[in-house]
């Protein structure tokens, strides 16, 4: 075996073994779990941060195949995905945001192999081969920088070991899904290891367009890694790792919660949609939600030991490139579509320097550059039905103002002089805008008009990072961490509006006579994509520049070799963010910087057949950036305080030595402390409006989360087999902000909940066998209850007091085979 084999086998036995969940140490105590949330090796109870560790046998046993499956067993954290594959969004504690606004960082930092992943989107493909994931919770701005104000995403991926061999794995399941997974590895020479993997990933969707007859939410995605480790020395390690990934599919289909009053407008202009059912698995779009991505980047990282202390070194270079083509309006009517693309390159380094001084002090210094790159454009296009679904909405507004007016008068409206009356009024109304159109001298809604919106962001920044330990004692730890962070961004964003009539000035015509205010009112919900004034390098407005020092106290203190408790006070910073949509407008174009803190206390333990952690917390955010869509596009803003007071609790216990019982919770109990320019959906205009959201629950934000699970390990004659289930829970909550209390009133009394939805219960079962000759066989079942349920609401496009969202997956099953070599 080569000196660099003999390394690796050595150090992956020891890490291995230290972080599987199901491993059960001879003498009766549960094995030591290693982690490097602090960027440097250490035990978890060693770690003075509230951390979830979930192994890579777990994630096998249980089918986790990306970040989004992680939600399952991990309670704080969670996942949503919108409007494509690609617009995902992470939260931790209730806290994130960033999906669907390319100008927006998200406030979950992930950083696969301590590269920072600076889009949601590009942190979403197939896990390759793993070591371990760690889940960061609460503000972690100190160590990891700008974008981790609300926690961090941890994936280390497993190195090379030197040693010929592989693995191959095939799934096959329900609605033809079909997994396929490889890698192989080896040794180039005594000192140079590799590893390449790759996969695809794909099945059939599970929601059905009526109109196209294709499935939508499907999975169409591959994969390929390369993954080089030299070991010149005993002192020198360089890793380098080249990857690609590619999504191509059909996402992402949207039920309808309430078909607000446009439903009859929408049906005489010939079209429909799925009313008020949020359990749907149809839909009725004239087009199929379509996106692709290509997610790619190659890092380097190099490890010096100098004896004393250690240089690191992390360098990489990523690009994003995304398209999606979506009915923007998600009903049979062609009314429009909205086709979004955006490229973003990134560069980082960051240079990390790792020490200690005697027997008492250990230390760690360090610098973090970041460079990236934002092109975005958004087209929203009119399709041939908004004309006539326009010309339905005047006719129905003047019908509705011409039997009041009866009723007023005391004509019955079924008379035929109330009859001759509203026919004349819906007469009148046509010809007056078809009056003012050939007035204008040009047409309103035509085919193929619309706005497009081209954004660009240059972002640089530069941290530098200390973490300082302090040994009091054998039992007792002080800590001080401190990050000096500079942020600088340049934005534009350039709109070109092929949509007459949204350039007409009612007031001005009302001001001439040329209409009357009643008339101007009843038009104005029509020209939802006002022009804009374009946002050039020479605005002030179109530059930031940030500073900010944020830090962390920690006192750790051991009570025994198997009980140690922390306390801590952390800061947390995310820079300003841009908004790259069509809605950029003065007041709406930028959000100031947020800032975290948070108070924690933590207490950790092992014991003879378990272990369990502790974390309770209180924790806020000061001018949290709020980006919520309001039906044209998304109103960016500042609440000015966001906090949350919960609680973190897992326990892992072993009644025997064959069975693992785990048991993992979150409390929280949200509110907008202070939230005196929210966003809120105008019924009657169609424009957003600010409402005081003081005092109420942020949405989104769950109060319990939990998930149970059970692991039974034991042996079929010479083989090794498995059963596992874990359950996840949520409670009900309401899932949009701009809804205040989560439902709507109209003037005819009838009232929409369309903020709250049903609990989640998530049931997720598996069981395998493995031969001695490395070949293993798992059935498993994710969802297997076939829980319904909502990761979130919106108000429809053009139609005002329509909701929409977005639901979960079903029921998904299979069996998989790999073969290890």
């Amino acid at each position: 075996m080569s000196y660099l084999s003999k390394k690796h086998a050595v150090i992956a036995g020891l890490v291995c073994g230290a972080i599987s969940v199901t491993s059960f140490a001879q003498s009766g105590v549960i094995e030591e779990i290693v982690v490097t949330a602090t960027k440097r090796v250490q035990t978890l109870q060693e770690t003075p941060v509230a951390v979830t560790v979930v192994s890579a046998e777990a994630i096998e046993k249980a089918q986790i195949l990306d970040i989004s499956d992680l939600q399952s067993v991990v309670p704080s954290l969670r996942v949503s995905t919108l409007q494509s594959s690609t617009n995902t969004s992470f939260f931790i504690r209730g806290f994130g945001n960033g999906a669907n606004n390319p100008g927006i960082e998200p406030s979950v930092g992930v950083f696969v192999d301590g590269v920072y992943r600076s889009r949601s989107a590009g942190a979403i493909g197939d896990l390759p081969s793993l070591e371990r994931v760690e889940v960061l919770n609460g503000p972690q701005s100190t160590l990891f920088g700008k974008n981790a104000s609300a926690g961090v995403i941890s994936v280390i991926t497993a190195k090379p070991t030197g040693e010929p061999g592989g693995k191959v794995s095939a799934s096959f399941g329900n609605r033809d899904t079909v997994i396929l997974k490889g890698e192989v590895e080896g040794a180039i020479s005594d000192t140079a290891a590799f590893k390449i993997s790759g996969g695809i990933n794909s099945k059939d969707g599970y929601v059905t367009n009526q109109v196209t007859g294709n499935d939508i939410n499907n999975r169409d995605r591959y994969n390929i890694r390369g993954d080089l480790l030299l070991n010149p020395n005993d002192n020198l390690e360089i890793r380098v790792i080249a990857d690609f990934d590619n999504i191509d599919e059909e996402c992402c289909a949207t039920v309808n919660l309430f078909a607000g009053p446009t439903l009859g407008a929408i049906q005489a202009a010939g079209g429909d949609l799925i009313a008020n059912d949020d359990d749907s698995r149809t839909q009725l779009t004239n087009i199929d939600p379509t996106n692709q991505q290509d997610n790619y980047g190659i890092s380097a990282q190099v490890d010096y030991d100098f004896g004393n202390v250690t240089l690191t070194s992390i360098t990489s270079y990523r690009e994003i490139d995304t398209f999606s083509d979506i009915d923007a309006d998600f009903t049979s009517t062609d009314i429009s579509t909205n086709d979004i693309q955006s490229d973003i390159e990134t560069l980082t380094q960051e240079f990390r320097l790792t020490g200690s001084a005697g027997d008492n002090f250990d230390w760690q210094v360090g610098a973090f550059y970041f460079d990236e790159d934002i092109q975005t454009e958004n087209n929203l296009v009119f399709g041939s039905g908004f004309r006539p679904y326009v010309n339905t909405l005047i006719a129905g507004g003047a019908q509705s103002a011409a039997v009041q007016g009866l009723s007023a008068a005391g004509i019955s409206p079924t008379s035929a002089l109330g009859a001759s009356i509203i026919g004349g009024a819906v007469t009148d109304a046509l010809t007056g805008f078809a009056t003012l159109e050939g007035a204008v001298g040009a047409p309103f809604f035509a085919a193929g008009s619309g706005v497009s919106d081209v954004g660009t962001l240059e972002n640089e920044s530069i941290s530098f990072f200390g973490q300082f330990d302090y040994h009091v004692s054998d039992k007792t730890t002080l800590s001080l961490g401190l990050n000096f962070t500079n942020d600088e961004k340049d934005a534009t964003v350039i709109q070109s509006l092929s949509d007459v009539f949204s350039s007409v000035n009612l007031d001005q015509l009302v001001a001439f006579g040329l209409i009357d205010a009643a008339t101007a009112d009843g038009l104005s919900p029509l020209q939802f994509l006002p022009p804009l004034d374009d946002l050039t390098s020479d605005d002030p407005e179109s530059s930031t520049d940030d500073d900010e020092l944020t830090y962390t106290l920690k006192l750790a203190y051991d009570f025994s070799d198997s009980l140690s408790s922390y306390v801590s006070y952390g800061t947390g910073f995310k820079a300003s963010s841009f908004n790259l949509s069509r809605d950029s407008a003065p007041g709406l174009r930028f959000a100031d910087p947020e800032e975290a803190e948070v108070f924690e206390f933590g207490l950790k333990g092992r014991f003879n057949r378990g272990s369990f952690n502790l974390a309770i917390f209180d924790q806020t955010l000061e001018d949290f950036q709020s980006n919520t869509f309001v039906g044209t596009g998304f109103f960016l803003t500042n609440s000015e305080e966001q906090s949350v007071l919960g609680a973190e609790f897992d326990i892992s216990y072993y009644p025997t030595d064959a069975l693992e019982l785990k048991f993992a919770a979150t409390l929280l109990d949200p509110e907008f402390d202070s939230f005196q320019n929210g966003p809120a959906v105008e019924l009657d205009s169609g424009d957003p409006e600010s409402v005081d959201l003081s005092g109420q629950s942020p949405a989104g934000i769950h109060d319990v989360s939990f998930s149970i699970a059970a692991i039974y390990n034991f042996n079929i004659g010479s083989n090794d087999a498995f059963i596992r289930g874990d359950f996840f829970y949520e409670d009900e909550v309401q899932l949009t902000e701009n809804v205040p209390g989560g439902s709507v009133t109209f003037a005819n009394g009838t009232v929409a909940d369309i903020g709250a939805v049903q609990e989640t219960k998530n049931l997720n079962l598996s069981a395998g066998i493995t031969t001695q000759n490395g070949l293993s066989v798992s059935l498993w079942g994710r969802n297997v209850t076939d829980n319904d349920t909502l990761q979130s609401s919106f108000p429809g496009i053009a139609q005002l007091g329509t909701f929409n969202g977005y639901r979960n997956e079903p029921r998904t099953y299979g069996v998989s085979i790999s073969k290890d070599f």
